[in-house]
């Protein structure tokens, strides 16, 4: 069991599990993820880490389909900063607990500031990252935002 399941399980919040055989070859995880399930990829999201005002002392987790991309000057309005870049994926898995591929935005670490793409609200379930690779979480959109204490704006760009 992960921390993401443990998470939600603890909060009592009901998901589906799914789970896919992962590619060690593959390193488009949220890609690979969408087509081995059959998801439309506009409704599985990534986990990403992103470091605020070149200080790698304050991240922030954005959370964007995995059908395009993470905008990082809307990620850095989004956090009241100046400018976002994508943190050291060593660090990021230091943070989180978690491996690159397999970073969930529920059972992390630490308490991030969180923001989930906006497109989310499109969907009434999305799902995330179980917490390893090859395995997802459905959930409800605002279940996750609930448990993350996540805020939502337009981060991603097709």
């Amino acid at each position: 069991m992960t921390p993401a399941i443990k998470a939600v399980s603890s909060a009592g919040v009901g998901v589906t599990l799914h789970e896919y055989h992962h590619d060690p070859a593959n390193s488009s995880f949220g890609r690979e993820a969408a087509e081995a399930l059959g998801l439309d990829p506009r409704r599985v999201f990534k986990t990403l880490l992103v470091e605020l005002n070149d200080d790698c002392r304050k991240l922030a987790v954005a959370v964007v389909p995995v059908s395009g991309q993470l905008d990082l000057k809307a990620m850095a309005s989004a956090c009241a900063a100046k400018k976002a870049s994508m943190a050291d994926p060593a660090q990021a898995e230091r943070v989180t607990g978690y491996k690159v591929g397999g970073i969930s935005p529920l059972g992390q670490k630490r308490c991030l500031p969180t923001v989930v793409d906006a497109a989310a609200l499109d969907f009434e379930k999305i799902y995330v990252s179980g917490g390893r690779r090859g395995l997802d979480i459905g959930i409800a959109t605002a279940d996750l935002i609930r448990l993350c204490r996540a805020t939502t704006a337009p981060i991603g760009r097709s």
